[in-house]
């Protein structure tokens, strides 16, 4: 492995995948796992220099270096469910960085890995397939592919980076262990099953967005949760009866929802808790838990911290531990409004809620959901910190995505996995008796989406 050397232009790495498959059993599916069939970098300071043998692939914009992966899929019947590119970041100090890099289609598939340099390089003229924010060193990172490997094949992807910071990935010399994977499930797969959470955060105004969510829950049994920012501007009663009435409103009976700040504007979050009424909780505390199926625990919180304490000697804190400590279901999920976490560039990541998440953290709980950004995004499993953790960490979303008007993203955290700010939407949880399957499903007209499926701890 080769440790970065001093940053001076544009970088981008060419990996190319071989057709080694490691076969996974999934009910009515089939999944297989391809590594590189070539892979290698290009580096614009020594435009003649081949790293087709090197174990480590570099993208970096100072100086220019570009990744170059090949893979070859075959034995796939059936339609492709899904296909996921997984890269791994190098172990080393250096590996991190701000930026994991552009990722795009190339057409051409015959790339020598031990001839290609900067010179003679391909053309990375496909279509955009996604990016990395912030990576983190010895680390796995994933992009949603599907829409290019549709079937049998050889496929090009290039990785290249604008920041003069750039990353470094494992390359297939690496070993099988750290080595880029594609990894494709065809066939046909069940839908998941188990109860049902759906719902979003920031959701009613005098848009239409609220009335387009509010259409998808139509058509979602199960029970439906907010993250909230219910209604806007100040939460009143009349703001309730004419915004969000009529859209969620329709799915009252069967909601419980989370309280948000532009809630409580109005004195005490009276609006709130009248329109809700005991599905609420206690309107002096805002916060209470519920089962659902005979696997998961549900914890609403309030992290509106001036009105109710967060603080981690709170009472608000002492019940959550004690909530936790009851236990008796093996899955939790808990949510509130504020997220600790999140890239928006309109609301900054709240430590005011982080004594949530160590108690969370230190009980196994497994998903945190929050709002207040207007956007989607989803986080790998972390710790407290930030820092990936998948053995224990807990996977945090920012589902501000109800009605309300879309809010850009700023800085983009280490471990964001998936970011949205354009699509309205809601986030479905199956949730089975040791796992759940997640889902974002936008509203009618728009294509964005984002669904997996995670073990309990």
């Amino acid at each position: 492995m080769f440790r970065r050397r001093p940053v001076t232009a544009l970088t981008t790495a060419v990996l190319v995948f071989a057709a080694m498959t490691f076969p996974e059993v999934a009910a009515q599916a089939a999944t297989s796992t391809f590594q590189p069939v070539a892979d290698t970098y290009v580096d614009g300071s020594v435009t003649g220099t081949n790293y087709g043998t090197s174990g480590q692939l570099g993208v970096d914009n100072s100086p220019a270096k570009r990744m170059f992966l090949r893979f070859t899929v075959s034995g796939v019947s059936g339609p492709v469910g899904s296909a996921r590119l997984r890269v791994h970041t190098d172990d080393v100090s250096g590996a991190e960085s701000d930026n994991g890099g552009l990722f795009r289609a190339v057409s051409s598939t015959t790339w020598s890995e031990t001839g290609t340099t900067w010179t003679n390089q391909p053309a990375i003229d496909g279509a955009t397939l996604g990016s990395l924010g912030a990576v983190s060193a010895g680390a796995w990172y994933e992009i949603d592919v599907t829409s290019y490997v549709t079937g049998n094949g050889t496929y090009s992807i290039a990785v290249t980076s604008a920041s003069a910071d750039g990353a470094d990935y494992d390359a297939r010399e690496s070993g099988t262990t750290t080595a880029p994977q594609l990894v494709v499930t065809s066939g046909s797969t069940p839908p998941p099953t188990g109860d049902v959470l759906v719902g979003a955060g920031d959701i009613a105004d005098s848009g239409a967005g609220d009335t387009a969510t509010a259409a998808l829950l139509d058509g979602i049994p199960g029970t439906v949760f907010t993250l909230g920012d219910n209604v806007y501007d100040n939460g009143t009663a009349a703001e309730f009866s004419t915004y969000y009435g009529p859209t969620w409103g329709r799915h009252k009976a069967r909601t419980r929802p989370v309280p948000g700040n532009h809630d409580y504007n109005t004195s005490g979050a009276s609006g709130y808790y009248g329109y809700f009424g005991s599905s609420a909780g206690d309107p002096s505390k805002g916060y209470y838990s519920y089962d659902l199926g005979s696997s998961w625990h549900v914890i609403v919180l309030n992290s509106n911290c001036s009105a109710v304490s967060c603080s981690s000697t709170s009472a608000q804190v002492t019940w959550l531990k004690a909530d936790l400590a009851a236990g008796g279901r093996p899955c939790t999920v808990a949510m509130w409004h504020h997220p600790r976490y999140t890239s928006g560039a309109n609301h900054a990541p709240n430590s005011s809620v982080a004594p949530f998440v160590q108690a969370l953290y230190d009980a196994g709980a497994d998903l945190i959901l929050t709002g207040h950004n207007h956007q989607y995004e989803r986080f790998a499993p972390i710790n407290p910190a930030n820092q990936l953790d998948t053995a224990r960490g807990i996977r945090h979303f920012v589902v501000g995505t109800g009605g309300a008007s879309h809010y850009g993203f700023g800085t983009i955290l280490a471990n964001s996995e998936v970011r949205n700010s354009d699509t309205y939407g809601v986030l479905k949880l199956t949730l089975s008796a040791s796992s759940y399957t997640w889902q974002f499903v936008p509203e009618s007209g728009r294509t964005f989406a984002d669904s997996g499926t995670t073990n309990c701890h």
